[in-house]
């Protein structure tokens, strides 16, 4: 056992985040993603809510400041609203982000997201059903 590592990091988690390098992406998939069929490496989080999961992870993950973008989204149709989970995203990122390295977010199309997801380090998948509630972050340095 270790002290102050929140419960919702896995032990498969952490090892996957510690192995990131600079410049490694990792994605956290809603429930709905295509995971299994994007993945170089998966873990299911089952259970786990992607806001709760990223106020566990973000606080230990620093994110990429050398690239205008760390943080990317996939882009919701124009015939949809904006989803209000990104809201939350926002002000996690904001409030853990002691870098100051996020200042907005990119967007990705969907299949340009799976694609971005195929060459990622990892994809996480949760339990969140919301929808384009997947969140792709890139690891910067400590």
């Amino acid at each position: 056992m270790l002290r102050n590592i929140p419960g919702i990091l896995s032990p498969d988690l952490m090892k996957i985040l510690l192995e990131m390098g600079h410049s490694d992406c990792v994605v956290i998939a809603d429930a709905n993603f295509p995971a299994a069929a994007c993945a170089k490496r998966l873990i299911l989080l089952e259970g786990v809510e992607v806001p709760a999961l990223l106020e566990g992870m973000l606080p230990f993950f620093p994110l990429d400041s050398f690239v205008p973008h760390p943080v990317t989204l996939m882009q919701h149709l124009d015939s949809e609203p904006t989803p209000e989970i990104w809201q939350s995203y926002d002000a996690l990122l904001r409030r853990w982000d002691t870098d100051r390295a996020f200042r907005e977010f990119r967007f990705l199309e969907r299949p340009a997201f799976y694609d971005a997801a195929k060459s990622a380090y990892a994809v996480v998948q949760t339990a969140t059903t919301a929808r384009y509630a997947n969140i792709l972050l890139q690891k910067g340095v400590v």
